[in-house]
């Protein structure tokens, strides 16, 4: 299957987006100070546990798309005839 150049960008785009936006969370999960995420004790709670599921699993499925993304674009690439002189 041959993907389009604007679908190829945009999937490795979303995958860079992924990348960006999941590890900030996770991070701001890890440091959270509200009291959701951890209990009085430290402990973890089910809170962070959930979120923590839902960061680590878009950020998989993040990187699988984006990897895509860079297969079409390197397939496109290379699939371009070069003028020659």
């Amino acid at each position: 299957m041959k993907l389009s150049r604007p679908v190829s960008w945009f999937l490795l785009a979303f995958g860079v987006w992924s990348w960006f936006i999941w590890i900030t969370f996770a991070k701001n999960l890890w440091k959270d100070g509200s009291g959701l995420a951890f209990d009085d004790a430290g402990d973890p709670t089910a809170y962070f546990w959930v979120h923590l599921a839902l960061a680590v699993t878009s950020f998989l499925l993040g990187t699988a798309i984006g990897i895509i993304g860079f297969r079409g674009v390197r397939a496109l690439r290379s699939s371009t005839p070069t003028p020659t002189p």
